[in-house]
């Protein structure tokens, strides 16, 4: 978990299992360590590509809040070189006034302006192998053989 001043991020880099057509999603766990509400806002390198709900929010003092990542379906066929993957994820958490509502924060609250603290993590995207049904072979008790998919 990477852990500063504001808030708690858990995983340290999102794993995207790479499968051609389908979509797959990581979630992302911001934890308020603090007595203060926390907001946060999320931006990615690579915006047509990773869809991040809720991209903007506020975490309430000792509170977690879920924020999950999609990766929109690859339609390319291959997979990229070596599974590479340069896409990133900025996560920016900022201390707000109790009773501040998501709809309150405007494009400037995450300014670094007026000595404005703004804390920051990077978070890596990271391909991983699609995971594939195995298949089981098994005999019955007459000695003839079957297949059927392995069930996880």
């Amino acid at each position: 978990m990477s852990i500063g001043e504001f808030l708690g991020i858990q995983p340290s880099e999102l794993k995207f299992p790479f499968e051609l057509r389908k979509q797959s999603s990581c979630f992302v766990h911001l934890s308020n360590k603090t007595d203060n509400p926390i907001a946060f806002k999320v931006k990615t390198t690579n915006p047509k590509r990773y869809c991040v709900r809720p991209n903007v929010g506020i975490v309430l003092p000792h509170s977690v809040c879920s924020v999950t990542v999609t990766m929109q379906a690859p339609k390319e066929a291959g997979t990229p070189p070596d599974m590479q993957c340069r896409d990133k994820f900025l996560f920016q958490s900022i201390v707000v006034p109790p009773g501040t509502m998501t709809k309150d924060l405007i494009a400037s609250s995450f300014d670094k302006r007026d000595g404005k603290i703004v804390e920051e993590f990077k978070l890596r995207a990271v391909y991983v192998p699609a995971n594939r049904p195995a298949t089981v072979h098994e005999e019955d008790e007459e000695g003839i053989s079957s297949s059927r998919e392995a069930e996880d």
